[in-house]
């Protein structure tokens, strides 16, 4: 197998031949098809996470067919299209995994950071982690749905069932989740970086009723927002633009310091809430309400050699929508 392996933070991946590797109990083996580029990868690359398992191979948002299956596996067979997220296995028995909140797992796996993804031409899953995708849909076009659409949706719920919806950063998350919203029948406000007239245009083709740079207030307040741009300054923006008892939903893995606002802004029953991780029912419950949708990825295909060129493309904004790796 080949894979783009990062050896140190800091440092670019490596175009690297290995062994091939075979599945363990309870694991799954994967040709890889397609893997999505987010930006939770660039965390990873630049060090913004701590303690990597390196080296370590990069990606979690794998489209993959089957091609050999572990001892104890069961509902999945060889030939079968599968999802590998970013949550890559829990230990089921910590008092959040035995609450219904994996996500918050006292000793999980992260594909791509604790456990080898998807910048390869296969992968290894556990096989409870694995999602069954059938055959409707494009395998590249997919592939952002296993995380900027699984955090999307679940930053969507927390959010609420208000009307008005603010989303701070109009990349890979936002552009599926301005159809999720649209769908269920919101108003979406798009705020991008000042100037972006590209951006702004593309949200406004997905339906937002408003379109803007985070610097401008919205034409009236929102019910909630979520900011999907790792950027701690939007913290007090969003608080701004949000209505009494309104909710700002911090949906990244990672942000720079919020800077110091002062307690009027949070006053009067506003909320701030963060997005960690996600579950499996997570992935049930959207991947299952996708196809109804009719959700319409953008994508921005590059073969699996040119991770470095999607990762410094998603890193200064040269595309819409999301990258994807093909091996």
């Amino acid at each position: 197998m080949h894979a783009m392996v990062l050896n140190a933070t800091g440092a670019p991946l490596v175009w690297t031949e290995l062994p091939d590797r075979a599945p363990g109990p309870g694991e799954i083996r994967v040709r890889v098809l397609a893997c999505g580029v987010c930006r939770t990868d660039l965390h990873v690359v630049d060090g913004e996470l701590p303690r990597p398992l390196l080296p370590v191979i990069p990606g979690h948002e794998i489209v993959g067919r089957i091609d050999r299956i572990g001892p104890g596996v069961t509902g999945l067979r060889i030939g079968e299209r599968v999802g590998i997220p970013w949550l890559g296995r829990t230990c089921g028995c910590c008092r959040y995994c035995a609450g219904g909140q994996e996500n918050l797992c006292d000793a999980p796996l992260f594909t791509g950071f604790t456990r080898d993804g998807g910048y390869a031409t296969a992968a290894i899953a556990d096989a409870r982690f694995a999602f069954p995708l059938g055959e409707e849909g494009d395998d590249v076009a997919l592939a952002p749905l296993l995380c900027a659409g699984l955090i999307g949706w679940r930053s969507l719920v927390m959010a609420g069932a208000g009307r008005a919806l603010g989303l701070y950063g109009f990349g890979a998350a936002a552009h599926i989740v301005a159809q999720v919203a649209r769908w269920q029948g919101r108003a979406v406000h798009a705020f991008t970086a000042p100037g972006d007239r590209a951006g702004q245009d593309f949200a406004r083709s997905l339906g937002a009723v408003w379109a803007g740079g985070s610097d401008e207030p919205p034409p009236a307040a929102l019910d909630a927002a979520i900011i999907y741009a790792p950027v701690g300054a939007l913290v007090p923006a969003a608080l701004r633009a949000v209505r009494k008892g309104g909710r700002v939903v911090c949906a990244g893995i990672h942000m720079s310091d919020i800077p110091a606002f002062p307690y009027a802004l949070l006053w009067e029953e506003r909320q701030i809430l963060s997005v960690a991780n996600l579950t499996r029912q997570d992935g049930i419950d959207f991947l299952g309400l996708a196809p109804r949708i009719g959700i319409r990825t953008r994508t921005t295909a590059y073969p699996l050699r040119d991770a470095n060129r999607a990762l410094d493309d998603l890193r200064h904004g040269r595309f819409e929508g999301a990258a994807v790796l093909v091996p």
